[in-house]
């Protein structure tokens, strides 16, 4: 007979980790009555990050006492006390290789629906002080699972656990669990666990997107677990390109058209990507990475890479002032997943300043496939002597049969006129938005500095445009991911304290920043990302979750511990990699 045999609770609490405080509600502890269960929660409990935790699916967390007696005697421990894992229902029976999604249990006077393993992260690391812990409850087939609640009621210590439903298409929690964390995809199974109505959305997301992959060549990573910024990986290494043209955009801006120098095809571009580049420094010293966009036509022959050049700026005026036609420069394949996406929506562009050149190459494919959609071009730029491409961009939109442009310069010259060179004075804005006509179920694809991204964004949502249609490039790193952390300082990134002089360079290629690997001081690229301050995404910290997965630019790494499934060819996780020799990461 299963049995509930405490049930925890606890509300979100700030801890210190690694000089940093985190939020989490990963301490549960037994209460002596019974307890009410809501939709969402039980009365007392608590997530302190919703985005991972919580929720209809997730609302209550279900662990078994034999795990318990498994994993002292793995971890040699006897200070567990119920809660330990987090849980929300210590219980006797309903072990994981036993109960399937789509469960129905009663306990109480409350009703449950089994929906999903446990996701595990980086705090059940910090609760038992074991920072393997997320990769050896995956990967031992004891994640523990959820339930949504389907009747609330009230539930105790010593009651009954009856099932009372049984799922249509019986998969196990331990069956679902190593169907998305093993290598081991098969194309039945993902079929079966897909019309298991009870299983959340998010599991059946990742099951989707495994799907179309299963049963590819080996090194193909796991598309149910990149994120989308490793969605489109590239082979690692350069490739030597003579530089054909050099053209001045306008006051600023230099655009170098680049062909192999024995005339072989290029490595295909989709458009919005970028080619990283290695570039000498005249005075010595280790190289210089530096992301440039592809601002022109798809094409196997050529590629065009346009540069701000700004007065500080050391790779861009290293390009003006050295580089000339007939110079080879080495160049890696196209990489990124800021990329134009099929279907018949309206497309809206909307760039500032040199923000133009990803969002251009994707006006180029759009004019190439004489596209039907409705394209709406909208850049800011301070007056036309700083305003890049906008002779190009007319042209292209008249190969466009709905295709409108909106153009704000914020301080136009005298010579500039309303209504020929620009639309509006001022910035780009919400008013600026209603004024364009901008529709509401559109893709739109964002780029330009900082400040006016957020900006944009901010005004995309009081237009309502939903999150999942807005897609944004960031020149100099990536959106940062780190589940928990609290009150964290945003830092430029910067070479860490100490960094030493010897050992292999690790260098961020979007961040701009190289450090030496200090085997002493870092167990990982990811900590080594940290002490730059380099912007990451992480949360299991393990090897097991996929969200840290970067692009290996070049350079060759090794892991410890090992993934549970490595990542595509050309990837890398950094949460639990260390380099071989010298490396570019894309981050």
């Amino acid at each position: 007979m299963a049995r509930l045999l405490s049930v925890n609770v606890g509300l979100p609490r700030d801890i210190e980790w690694k000089g940093r405080t985190v939020r989490t509600g990963i301490w549960k502890n037994p209460v002596r009555d019974r307890c009410r269960v809501g939709r969402l929660n039980l009365d007392g409990d608590g997530q302190g990050d919703l985005a991972g935790h919580g929720g209809e699916q997730r609302a209550v967390f279900v662990y078994q006492i034999g795990s318990y007696r498994y994993w002292q005697e793995r971890l040699k421990r006897t200070d567990f006390v119920n809660g330990q894992f987090g849980e929300n229902f210590t219980v006797e029976g309903l072990s994981d290789n036993a109960v399937c999604i789509g469960d129905r249990y009663q306990i109480g006077s409350a009703l449950f629906e089994v929906t999903q393993p446990r996701v595990t992260c980086y705090r059940v690391g910090i609760r038992m002080n074991e920072p393997r812990m997320p990769a050896l409850l995956t990967s031992s087939g004891r994640p523990g699972f959820y339930f949504r609640v389907l009747q609330e009621g009230e539930v105790g210590a010593g009651d009954e656990i009856v099932r009372v439903g049984q799922a249509k298409e019986p998969m196990t929690v331990a069956e679902i669990n190593a169907l998305l964390y093993s290598p081991n995809h098969a194309h039945d199974r993902l079929e079966r666990a897909l019309r298991i109505e009870a299983l959340s959305p998010g599991w059946r997301a990742s099951f989707e997107a495994l799907l179309p992959n299963e049963g590819t060549a080996a090194g193909n990573g796991n598309a149910g677990l990149a994120p989308a910024s490793a969605a489109h990986p590239a082979p690692p290494g350069f490739q030597p390109l003579t530089v054909t043209a050099i053209d001045r955009e306008s006051v600023d801006v230099l655009s170098l058209s680049l062909r192999h120098r024995d005339d072989q095809p290029l490595p295909p571009a989709l458009p919005g990507q970028y080619v990283v580049l290695r570039l000498g420094r005249t005075g010595g010293g280790p190289p210089l990475f530096r992301s440039y966009s592809l601002s022109g036509p798809p094409s196997p022959e050529r590629y065009r890479i346009s540069v701000k050049v700004e007065p500080d700026g050391a790779a861009g005026t290293y390009l003006r002032d050295h580089v000339r036609v007939g110079d080879v420069l080495e160049v890696s394949s196209p990489r990124g997943s800021f990329i134009l996406q099929s279907g018949e929506r309206p497309v809206v562009l909307l760039s500032a300043g040199i923000g133009a050149t990803p969002v251009l190459a994707m006006l180029y494919a759009l004019a190439a496939a004489r596209s039907t959609r409705q394209v709406l071009w909208l850049h800011a730029a301070r007056d036309r002597q700083h305003h890049p491409f906008a002779a190009e961009v007319r042209r292209l939109m008249g190969m466009i049969a709905h295709a409108r442009s909106y153009v704000c310069y914020s301080k136009p010259g005298s010579g500039d006129k309303i209504g020929e060179h620009f639309d509006a004075i001022g910035h780009l804005s919400g008013s600026a938005f209603d004024e364009a006509g901008i529709p509401r179920d559109v893709d739109v694809y964002l780029c330009g500095p900082p400040r006016f991204m957020a900006d944009m964004k901010e005004a995309l949502a009081a237009l309502e445009v939903s999150s999942e249609r807005i897609h944004v490039e960031i020149f100099n790193g990536s959106e940062s991911m780190t589940p928990g952390v609290v009150g964290a300082a945003v830092r430029a990134p910067h070479l860490p304290k100490d960094d030493a002089e010897t050992g292999p360079l690790v260098s961020f290629a979007r961040s701009g920043v190289a450090a030496h690997w200090k085997p002493s001081d870092y167990q990982s690229i990811l900590e080594l990302a940290e002490a730059c301050d380099v912007p990451v995404r992480w949360s299991c910290r393990t090897g097991v979750c996929h969200n840290c997965e970067s692009g290996l630019v070049s350079g060759e790494i090794v892991y410890g511990p090992q993934p549970l499934e490595k990542p595509a060819d050309g990837n890398l996780l950094v949460c639990c990699s260390q380099p071989i020799r010298d490396v570019v990461i894309d981050l």
